[in-house]
């Protein structure tokens, strides 16, 4: 079984509330400047939404390891071709900031990672073999991440 992203996502904020509170680093952002991290989380939740929600109402596959069904480039994905994966670092990013200190900021890095090399390298490759010169098109006017 794979592990998809949203239970990822939870597990790293789950953990990164427990680093702050058991080995928090040095202390990044005190208050009130930690608020700022409601920005990228706002920022987050807001591509996250709208990427669902267009897979939704196209009837698209949303899950990363099954058959893309829809070659999708409108909405969010016209500035990057994974605007769900950046919604989700932009909430941990965010959630680090609120949290303030060093160490939670491990999640969003351990994120990025697994997109990085696990996940986005795994739909390309299912895109480019379902939608062929289509994807590429795509792939050569959007960026990946931004």
């Amino acid at each position: 079984m794979r592990l998809l992203p949203p239970p990822l996502v939870l597990i790293l904020l789950i953990l990164m509330g427990a680093l702050r509170l058991v080995w928090p680093g040095a202390v990044l952002l005190p208050a009130p400047l930690n608020w700022l991290g409601l920005l990228p989380v706002a920022l987050g939740v807001l591509l996250l939404l709208q990427g669902s929600g267009l897979f939704r109402r196209i009837g698209t596959n949303i899950k990363t390891f099954n058959e893309p069904g829809v070659l999708v480039t409108d909405g969010p994905f016209r500035l990057t071709r994974n605007p769900m994966y950046l919604g989700f670092l932009l909430l941990l990013i965010g959630v680090a900031v609120l949290l303030g200190a060093a160490t939670p900021f491990a999640g969003p890095v351990v994120f990025a990672a697994a997109s990085q090399f696990i996940y986005i390298p795994f739909e390309e490759k299912a895109l480019r073999a379902k939608f062929g010169e289509a994807y590429e098109a795509y792939a050569r006017r959007v960026r990946r991440w931004i």
